[in-house]
């Protein structure tokens, strides 16, 4: 019974997830996290994935201390301190002091997390700030607008995320948006 059960909410979940599209015509995904219906019904969580293969956070991201400089095929880019590359969502509001990526879009783009209201730059001229998340940590953002990681990039340089359903892009180090395809 529990067995079928669990298969049920799975389908309805996914069933939720497909149909939840919105924006910038998407292509919608599932998380490997377990389906909550609050997750599985918010629109976010299919319009920001931008892919049909299952996605999971990157592993225990450590709060950043350092926004650096990196060379990528998009051209420099923002990185932490371990290499890995930060993103922009343009449904955020500049300045607002929230993410408006919530629920199941937290899966495909975890906040970038830091201790310090002041993490240090190494060639990074862009405004750094925090704003807090629901869940009372700091969350880097950059001449306002909050960062974010891509649960696909797996290893320092990577930018699977860049461009993502025309909502999700890399981060200069002036704080820009990058919003050219990597390699142009």
């Amino acid at each position: 019974m529990m067995k079928n059960l669990s298969i049920g909410l799975s389908a309805v979940a996914l069933a939720a997830l497909l149909s939840g599209c919105a924006g910038g015509g998407t292509t919608p995904a599932a998380t490997t996290a377990p389906a909550t219906t609050a997750a599985a019904a918010s629109p976010s969580a299919a319009e920001t994935t931008g892919s049909t293969a299952a996605t999971s956070a990157p592993a225990a991201m450590s709060a950043v201390t350092k926004l650096m400089v990196a060379d990528s095929a998009a051209g420099q880019i923002v990185v932490d301190d371990n290499g890995m590359s930060v993103y922009y969502f343009t449904k955020d509001t500049k300045d607002s002091g929230t993410s408006a990526c919530t629920d199941g879009c937290l899966a495909a783009w975890p906040p970038v997390i830091t201790d310090s209201d002041s993490p240090e730059l190494d060639g990074v001229t862009g405004v750094v700030g925090t704003i807090d998340t629901p869940d009372g940590k700091k969350q880097l953002t950059l001449n306002g607008m909050p960062l974010y990681y891509f649960a696909k990039d797996k290893a320092a340089g990577d930018i699977l995320g860049q461009g993502v359903n025309s909502v999700w892009y890399l981060a200069a180090p002036s704080g820009d948006m990058i919003t050219a395809p990597a390699g142009s």
